[in-house]
């Protein structure tokens, strides 16, 4: 018989599949990273506890391309600063990814609030032009000019929160006690140039990162990076706390609860 490839996997072929996810060699990508002060209250206001706001209330923007052989991909985010048990790092709010495999690890692995969209970063000459889109709606423009040449930081270590959850399959809370996940990424930079630009923020019902407004731009830069992240579950999470923040995960959180039509297989 040929194989059924839906059938069970090899105890040697788990294990080859993940000696080669731990032995990839350094990808690097070309990003767009815009940072500015918003609105203080706003800021608090979409931190799911027990993340607290830091002190200053600061958004991210973060557009890249990776050119992957054969796989090119697009990937963003939008975040806010929080810390947590004394540690300092970025919620995000929505990372668009413009290919389903970036998506389905992060979203199931990590708790990573990743959504299919458009991604692009554009350089002509010094002229600079970087978007997230969904729906049509390019709701994060970055656009400017290479202005100077930056010194290269020092390798780091940045941290990113998420929440991982499942919603209850009978419509009402969640099939497990969501947790908190701290993602720790080592970053490394060969190239870094400053932008001298603007960010703009339009309206969408989707991704409504325009409640999180431009009060005071401190950096738009490019630059050329690569990084390696773990996660870790550091604290199971008050269910009812976390409930009302869950619809910034979709697009209509009433899909959450719709089962199969009556009568469907």
């Amino acid at each position: 018989m040929t194989r059924v490839r839906y059938g069970a996997r090899s105890e040697a072929e788990i294990a080859a599949s993940r000696s080669a996810s731990s032995k990839l060699p350094d990808i690097w990508s070309t990003g767009v990273v815009a940072v500015w002060e918003s609105d203080p209250d706003a800021v608090a206001a979409v931190l799911p506890p027990p993340l607290k706001p830091t002190g200053r209330p600061l958004v991210r923007a973060n557009i890249s391309k990776v050119d992957l052989p054969g796989y090119p991909l697009g990937a963003g985010s939008v975040a806010v600063a929080a810390e947590h048990g004394g540690v300092e790092g970025w919620y995000p709010l929505v990372m668009p990814m413009t290919h389903e495999r970036a998506l389905i690890g992060g979203r199931e692995v990590f708790g990573e609030p990743k959504k299919l969209g458009e991604v692009t970063v554009e350089r002509e000459g010094l002229v600079v032009t970087a978007a997230l889109a969904r729906h049509g709606i390019a709701f994060v423009e970055v656009r400017g000019a290479v202005s100077e040449t930056l010194p290269l930081p020092e390798p780091t270590q940045k941290a990113d929160f998420y929440f991982k959850f499942l919603p209850g399959v009978d419509g009402s809370g969640f099939d497990a006690e969501p947790v908190l996940v701290h993602c720790l990424r080592n970053e490394k930079v060969r190239k870094l140039e400053r932008i001298t630009g603007d960010v703009v923020l339009r309206e969408s019902m989707f991704d409504p990162v325009a409640d999180l407004p431009v009060r005071n731009l401190v950096e738009i830069t490019i630059g050329e990076k690569t990084t390696d992240q773990k996660g870790k579950v550091v604290e199971r999470v008050s269910a009812q706390a976390l409930l009302p923040y869950i619809h910034q995960r979709y697009d209509d959180p009433q899909q959450i609860h719709d089962g199969p039509p009556e009568g469907s297989a």
